[in-house]
């Protein structure tokens, strides 16, 4: 295949993913929920935390920065914290109790109950996002999932999930920033109705 013929598939198979997900009812009223939850969790004092792993622990902390700043318009920061950036707890943790904990660790430590904890897999199965999933239901947490197609272990511990509809892990990133950005900024005119553009 020449690096043309490669383009222009991978850009079709990105419209093609996108407009299944963009077709995707039931997709469309989970980021409505979700966004639903922050809200509350925002309003009573709660936070957003997020994690993931390689692209997704960039997603997590992109994310994470929509709420600190700004995404579609001025308002007062949201809290919301990417669990994937405190390099010294995620090391000694990985060190002193396994890479699978490096964000269960957190959750407990900096986890409330009505707090929401975003968890972002393309397979749906990483261990430690699995686990930190776990410890949140545990705790009274409200769990929200990233996955692809097939959803994974976590399907099971979110009280939501939005499945991309792809098993391509580029693919499956692009559709997750897209759905992260719809959930900001329906967050953001749920908490600032005042300040929302019309």
């Amino acid at each position: 295949m020449t690096d043309i013929a490669y383009t222009d598939n991978y850009l079709a198979t990105s419209v093609a993913a996108l407009g299944a997900f963009a077709a995707d009812i039931d997709a469309r009223d989970t980021m409505v929920a979700m966004a639903a939850d922050i809200v509350t969790a925002m309003k009573a004092g709660g936070k957003l935390m997020i994690c993931g792993n390689g692209g997704s622990a960039g997603d997590s902390q992109h994310i994470a920065g929509e709420f600190i700043s700004r995404l579609m318009f001025d308002h007062p920061p949201l809290p919301a914290i990417a669990l994937t950036v405190d390099t010294s707890s995620i090391t000694a943790t990985a060190n002193d109790y396994g890479y699978e904990h490096i964000f269960t660790r957190q959750v407990i430590g900096l986890g409330r109950p009505g707090d929401v904890l975003l968890g972002i897999s393309t397979s749906g199965n990483s261990p430690n996002v699995v686990a930190a999933l776990a410890e949140a239901r545990a705790r009274g947490i409200v769990t929200h999932g990233f996955a692809g197609l097939h959803g994974g272990k976590m399907v099971e511990l979110c009280d939501r999930v939005v499945r991309a509809p792809s098993t391509w892990t580029p693919i499956i990133q692009q559709i997750h920033i897209t759905a992260a950005h719809i959930m900001c900024a329906l967050v953001e005119r749920g908490m600032f109705p005042d300040l929302a553009p019309s």
